[in-house]
């Protein structure tokens, strides 16, 4: 083991990791790697911009711009830390950057689960009270409220993610490679515990995380949706949202889950242990795609996205975040009002009031 090390002993899946030798295909690592690269540059931007945009640039603050601009924190975050995982992979998976990033991207990658899967079923639940209790909306719906369930968030997702701090570790594989990774055995003082403690604390994070951040809130964002399609009768544009927000959880985050629990089996199969090495990076990748199509889902949302897109960016969020009476303007000759300082004019083509969220979805789904 490494000097980093905090602990000279190891789990047993941990020590089947330190023993297994990857036989790296050079081509397909290449490729992970440009994938990375550019998963990382896309989400970095994409992010940077809904919070410059939703954060600064926004005149009138919504209950939406506060669910937006948390998750986007969240996902710049995570995006932030991409390129030491694409460097960890290029470097033919070997860490090298120490650890005290070990720990930090790790702590990130777990942050921004745990947050995102919370602000997602909140979203989905506010979606829901709006279309199905307007009245209760109009009266306590607030953004110093959304900020309170967001703070609440980001302090349930710190202590979930405490302990993914605390045992990361980088460790010395038997080929000279180095390992950033879970080592459970740390801080049991018996030996005769350590095979114990290594099993409950394997099996605690891996099924607390998979209920967490991803079950749950799958549950919560189904539910929500078809709430609303039962609600508004309306279940073609019901079922988009469902579609596109469902799909793209399950997409990003099952695989990852879905190896997790596997690796918890390959203690108790060996047979497995290579399965999960080989897959358990690629259901990573997978879930680091969760950051970059966020902003994509969410401005696909903005009713009429497909005029917004061709103004500007800032207008295409502001139309995302807008809830009370917004008005949809294009670039044209008429003057319909005048946007910042520019003194650029604008034609009125559709006035959409969405204090009732029913009135909302039946003039934006156009």
């Amino acid at each position: 083991l490494s000097a980093n090390t905090l602990s000279p002993q190891v789990c047993p899946l941990l020590q089947l990791m330190i023993d297994h030798s990857l036989n790296n295909n050079t081509k397909a690592n290449i490729v992970l790697v440009c994938i990375h690269g550019i998963v990382s540059c896309l989400g970095i931007l994409e992010n940077a911009l809904i919070i410059w945009v939703v954060g600064f640039r926004l005149q009138r603050r919504t209950v939406t711009s506060v669910w937006v601009l948390n998750l986007a924190i969240s996902d710049f975050l995570t995006t932030l830390t991409l390129p030491l995982f694409t460097y960890y992979l290029s470097s033919n998976h070997s860490w090298e950057l120490g650890q005290p990033l070990c720990k930090i991207q790790a702590s990130i990658f777990f942050l921004n689960m745990f947050v995102s899967a919370f602000l997602l079923a909140a979203i989905s639940l506010d979606r829901c009270l709006l279309v199905a209790k307007p009245v209760w909306c109009h009266n306590y719906r607030s953004v110093i409220g959304a900020w309170k369930v967001c703070i609440l968030g980001w302090l349930w997702a710190i202590i979930n993610t405490f302990p993914y701090f605390l045992f990361r570790s980088v460790t010395q594989k038997n080929d000279k490679r180095k390992l950033c990774y879970h080592n459970f055995a740390m801080y049991v003082n018996s030996p005769d515990t350590l095979e114990r403690h290594c099993r409950i604390r394997q099996e605690a994070t891996a099924f607390s995380k998979t209920f967490l951040t991803f079950l749950i809130p799958l549950v919560v964002i189904a539910g929500s949706y078809i709430q609303i399609a039962v609600t508004l009768r309306r279940r073609r544009l019901a079922n988009m949202f469902l579609k596109a927000f469902g799909s793209a959880f399950v997409l990003c985050w099952s695989p990852y889950h879905i190896f997790c629990i596997i690796e918890v089996i390959a203690e108790y199969r060996r047979d497995k242990s290579d399965f999960v090495q080989v897959g358990l990076p690629l259901a990573t990748t997978f879930a680091f795609l969760n950051p970059v199509l966020n902003p994509i889902l969410y401005a696909f949302s903005c009713p009429n996205f497909c005029i917004r897109i061709r103004q500007s960016l800032g207008a295409v969020f502001d139309g995302l975040v807008e809830e009370g009476g917004g008005i949809l303007l294009v670039p044209g000759k008429t003057v319909g009002r005048n946007r910042g300082s520019s003194g650029k004019h604008f034609k009125v083509i559709n006035i959409i009031f969405v204090n009732d969220y029913n009135l909302y979805l039946q003039h934006g789904a156009g």
